[in-house]
């Protein structure tokens, strides 16, 4: 699909409709022996970081396109006066598993919930629970992790690397395991400008890291954590890449392999077009931008946004289980020799399917304005800037002076001031992200498109992660149309009322600018005539 912006039209227009499963192509050709699904049927899975939104997709993915899976174990950390089979439970009642309810209703007696926290030494589970998963797991999928680029050095370390450990230590004792599959990030070495599919000398080991935060106390450790990271950007990037440190120690003998996703953003079709659950990253810019605060960024746009659809990053996480169980069947005759290291698997979109920030921007614009959500305050404005001054210069103009206006104006007539606080947040988000925007890395993934090409047809279809074949255009359509659905919460059918806003908003915005210049205009002719009455 196009859309001419100059011309208002759209041609082959889709309706808003498309982005729930009842309206797709289902697939109606036979597609033959799958590979994949051959190597899943019976058997038993262990994943972590199941709540989360690439756990909450590979969840749905193993239960829909592998139906023989024997049990799906879910870690899931106890919640204050919230069961946790009925949080798992309640999970499942979300709009991204109606496909799955349909083809498979009885799909919930596969799950089994296994209460436990990565955070904790020996994952918080109690033994039982722990013996049968010793004794049943074939699969394990480790996702679990704080993406919180501002987490505490501690709390990151128990999760990203301790928390590493302990699932070596328990697949170790999986005397039936075939594969495990260590979902990491493309940026875990980001210090670097190239980035290959292999494992890089670690700034220190993890096991010395882990002694280190369990010793020291916590406020000695926040004083010394610059110090610490070195030259990576935040506590997330340098405990991922920490964690490899582990797992180049622990998986001696073991069928693993690490897989390495850049920036996941919503789906492109499966099970739902466009569905996403969080705010991170460059959906965050989206959402800021569509109602109205977000208006600059601190990004270069002819950089390469590295983004990647989350159901294409489960495809090819649930690939990559595929090959290493192929390879080394088990971990004990067939295991990999001692001094392998793991495969490394780069799943990125800049080395098939580049994408700048700037084009980034300009496709979010184009679907964007066609579909503006109800929850607009402000007229859509937005630029990319890679001078630091400028950034500034329009942080100050767009976002704080009015922040301090309005805020003003609502102490005055009795409310409460809401906008210093969010531009706060903000602001800190637009320092996080402008590492990666401003930046630019030379990716490798020839073990990545290696593995698509050795899957079977039928896989290539059910799996499909191959990026080159990846549109844009069309992806893009379906992601602002997704955000504005299950982030925004707003339905497609307010768009009419929304686009009556919006143009409402624009001649707000276009007052607003005429009142300001008239000021600049009215203040350098105050300046002008009392130079002038100085002079004559």
């Amino acid at each position: 699909m196009t859309y001419d912006v100059q011309n208002k039209e759209i041609l082959n227009p889709k309706q808003g409709g498309d982005i729930t499963f009842m309206d797709m192509v289902e697939e109606k050709e036979p597609l033959g022996d799958s590979q994949i699904q051959k190597m899943f049927a019976g058997s038993s899975v262990f994943l972590t970081g199941g709540t989360g939104f690439l756990g909450k997709l590979l969840s749905e993915k193993l239960l829909r396109t592998c139906p023989d899976v024997k049990k799906l174990y879910m870690l899931a950390r106890p919640k204050k006066n919230k069961d946790t089979t009925k949080r798992i439970q309640e999970q499942f009642d979300d709009v991204l598993y109606d496909k799955l309810r349909k083809e498979r209703p009885d799909f919930m007696k596969k799950i089994v919930v296994v209460e436990g926290d990565v955070g904790q030494i020996g994952l918080g589970m109690n033994e039982e629970d722990r013996i049968k998963l010793m004794n049943e797991v074939e699969f394990i999928f480790h996702g679990a992790a704080t993406v919180r680029f501002d987490e505490p050095l501690k709390t990151a370390v128990e999760i990203n690397v301790r928390g590493t450990r302990e699932i070596f230590q328990l697949a170790r004792a999986c005397g039936k395991l075939k594969a495990m599959v260590h979902i990491s990030t493309a940026y875990s070495n980001c210090m670097l400008n190239t980035i290959d599919e292999k494992f890089y000398e670690c700034i220190m080991p993890g096991d010395k890291l882990i002694d280190l935060v369990e010793t020291m106390d916590e406020k000695i450790i926040n004083n010394i954590t610059p110090g610490l990271l070195g030259d990576y950007p935040n506590t997330y990037a340098y405990t991922k890449s920490v964690a490899e440190d582990i797992i180049l120690k622990y998986s001696k003998g073991l069928p693993v392999a690490v897989f390495r996703p850049a920036i996941v953003i919503a789906t492109v079709k499966e099970p739902v077009s466009g569905w996403i659950d969080n705010v991170y990253g460059p959906t965050g810019v989206v959402v800021g931008a569509a109602v109205g605060l977000l208006h600059v960024l601190h990004a270069d746009p002819k950089a390469l946004a590295d983004l990647v659809p989350g159901d294409m990053v489960v495809n090819a996480c649930i690939a990559t289980a595929w090959k290493t169980a192929k390879e080394y069947p088990g971990n004990h005759e067939d295991a990999p020799p001692q001094d392998l290291p793991p495969p490394v698997y780069n799943y990125v979109s800049s080395e098939q399917k580049p994408l700048t920030w700037e084009k980034f921007m300009s496709y979010t614009e184009r679907y964007g304005l066609t579909v503006p959500p109800m929850q607009a305050m402000y007229y859509y404005l937005f630029s990319l800037t890679p001078s630091r001054f400028l950034y500034m210069m329009h942080c100050f103009l767009l976002h704080w002076l009015p922040a301090y206006i309005i805020d003003g104006i609502a102490v005055l007539i009795g409310k409460k001031p809401m906008l210093r606080k969010a531009y706060t947040k903000i602001s800190k988000f637009s320092d996080v992200l402008a590492y990666f925007a401003l930046k630019q890395w030379k990716f490798y993934n020839k073990n990545t498109q290696n593995l698509f090409s050795e899957l079977c047809e039928a896989d290539k279809k059910l799996f499909d992660f191959d990026m080159s074949k990846l549109d844009w255009n069309d992806y893009f359509y379906s992601y602002v149309r997704g955000i504005r659905v299950y982030l925004l919460k707003d339905p497609l059918d307010t768009v009419p009322k929304s686009i009556t806003k919006h143009r409402r908003l624009k001649y707000v915005h276009y007052f607003c600018c005429t009142l300001l210049s008239l000021g600049v205009l009215r203040l350098l002719w105050g300046v002008l005539s009392f130079m002038f009455s100085l002079v004559f």
